[in-house]
């Protein structure tokens, strides 16, 4: 490893919430260079609390996106194209869950597992950020088409289903690069040691590529690709008055919600930051605490997705609940007459004429 140019860092660096382990995106430091530095005033999370979130949610993420697959690759016979991209998407939340453990540690012991892992975690960090967002997109064109223009034959073909979302997880791939290439294991003097990039004399100009590059390919887009198919699915929906495509849309819908509440709020306090190191809008020490703290807060929020997804398949779509005891019944696990009274949905809601697993 090089030696780290410790001039080219003030001490705001490492005591601003800006320079964690934790954030999708690049960010800036914490003051511009030769003004007046702020003291850092970010909330107050003992890591122990911290620990025991990640903990929880690695647990809940865990149990219930592996339910999730297992339901989904039981039927696979009759999974509908909307299963195919929520498999991808519980994989995707899975494997985001998997790199939970060693951010907890590192919240308790500062970074002490070394470059390669940094990278790889990393990785996967941003991998998810990307893939789960543009497979929304992709249910939400998925939709479009088979209720709004009522394409059937295009989208129900299986080879196209997997090639999209083979290319979405390349164009994850792709985006997640940067931070993986220049992430490394930094050992400031005085502190724990961190993951965190290293841009060399580089400064605001690359932090800004690396900081818009998430925010319009993986939030910004996506999320108008969204807005626009479904708004004219729903118009359709309410015009036909097709009761039944309405509650197979319940999942869908809450799905795409649950990640909007979970991001947003991230996304829209990086936004506020942006324009300040702008100068688009004025910086003062008491906006810097209010957006250190904000970070702080909108951080774990974004972190809690990764579970929540299996609990809205869980308490909402009535499928997948059927699909779980089914697996249940077959191995003895639960009655047969509780399947019976759960009772197999009568409505088909899937692209490919299929029933859905998890709706």
């Amino acid at each position: 490893m090089g030696e780290i140019d410790w001039e080219k860092y003030s001490i705001e660096d490492f005591l601003s919430g800006d320079f964690g382990n934790y954030n999708y995106s690049s960010e800036l430091p914490s003051e511009a260079f030769g003004s007046a530095p702020c003291r850092s005033e970010s909330l107050e999370i003992s890591s122990q609390a911290l620990v025991t979130i990640y903990v929880l949610v690695f647990l809940l993420s865990l149990l219930g996106n592996s339910l999730v697959m297992l339901v989904i690759l039981y039927s696979r016979s009759t999974c509908s194209v909307t299963d195919v991209y929520l498999l991808n998407l519980a994989i995707a939340d899975l494997l985001f869950a998997l790199t939970l453990p060693i951010w907890a540690a590192s919240k308790v012991n500062g970074w002490v597992f070394g470059t390669a892992l940094c990278k790889m975690v990393s990785l996967l960090k941003e991998v998810n950020f990307y893939s789960s967002i543009l497979l929304l997109a992709c249910i939400s064109v998925d939709r479009y088409l088979a209720i709004v223009h009522a394409t059937r034959t295009l989208i129900q073909k299986r080879h196209l289903v997997k090639f999209v979302c083979l290319s979405m997880w390349l164009l994850s791939f792709i985006l997640s690069l940067p931070p993986f290439i220049i992430r490394k294991a930094i050992y400031p003097p005085s502190f724990s040691p961190i993951c965190y990039e290293d841009l060399g004399n580089s400064t605001t100009k690359w932090r800004m590529v690396l900081r818009i590059l998430p925010q319009t390919f993986g939030f910004l887009l996506p999320l108008l690709v969204m807005l626009f198919c479904y708004g004219f699915t729903l118009r359709t929906l309410f015009k036909a008055h097709m009761g039944q495509k309405h509650r197979a849309m319940r999942v869908i819908f809450a799905v795409v919600l649950v990640f909007l509440l979970c991001w947003l709020p991230y996304n829209l306090v990086l936004l506020a930051d942006t324009l300040m190191r702008t100068r688009v809008i004025a910086e003062t020490c008491t906006r810097r605490h209010e957006i250190d703290r904000a970070f702080d807060v909108t951080e774990i929020l974004s972190f809690l997705h990764c579970c929540l997804n299996p609990i809205i398949y869980a308490f909402i779509g009535q499928k997948f609940r059927y699909g779980l005891l089914k697996i249940m019944a077959t191995y003895g696990l639960v009655s047969k007459d509780l399947l019976a009274r759960e009772s197999r949905p009568s409505f088909i809601a899937s692209s490919s004429g299929n029933t859905s697993s998890t709706r």
